[in-house]
């Protein structure tokens, strides 16, 4: 992961929407060993796999200057997770595309920070890359997500839901709801 001092990507209200950092790695492989974040997920990831997660987004913001932003509460520097754009590289109808995502952490449920930021990264995709629309998609039963998704003003049609090809054969999370948003007026 890389150390740069923590340059912020994107600032909004309450929060800054930032590079990773090393004192990032704990907070972050806390919430990805958390059993009720990683709910629609097919499992929770182990520190190796977290640092490998976290090395992978600080990597793709060295590379293209954006990617899967740390997200720290600005009142208090505290680590909440992560919210930004990927390009997702399994194969899908829907793709090639850029994806918006986020995954908080259980204390930062609840308070509106995963739309406020969603929101940041989303004018991000639209006003700085130019991008004509954005993706978001997560299992079918993930509510609290999908209502984010909502509040971001992003259409369902639940005819291009799809079984996610990384997502084991009959586990309960791998059919996924795919949700778009188009550039444009946002009201």
């Amino acid at each position: 992961m890389a150390e740069d001092g923590g340059a912020v990507g994107l600032v909004t209200e309450r929060l800054l929407l930032r590079n990773w950092q090393a004192s990032d790695a704990e907070p972050f492989a806390r919430l990805n060993a958390d059993p009720e974040v990683m709910e629609y997920f097919p499992a929770c990831l182990s520190r190796t796999e977290s640092d490998a997660l976290a090395a992978r987004c600080a990597d793709m913001i060295a590379t293209e200057g954006w990617g899967p932003w740390a997200v720290e509460v600005r009142a208090t520097g505290e680590f909440i997770g992560f919210t930004g754009l990927a390009r997702p590289s399994f194969a899908a109808a829907f793709l090639p595309a850029v994806e918006i995502g986020w995954r908080l952490t259980r204390s930062a449920w609840g308070y509106g920070y995963a739309t406020e930021a969603a929101t940041a990264a989303a004018g991000f995709a639209f006003d700085e890359l130019e991008l004509p629309g954005i993706v978001a998609f997560t299992a079918v039963g993930n509510l609290r997500s999908r209502a984010v998704m909502d509040r971001l003003g992003m259409t369902h049609d639940p005819g291009e839901d799809f079984d996610h090809p990384r997502v084991p054969e009959g586990h309960p999370v791998r059919r996924h709801a795919l949700y778009r948003l188009a550039a444009g007026p946002r009201s």
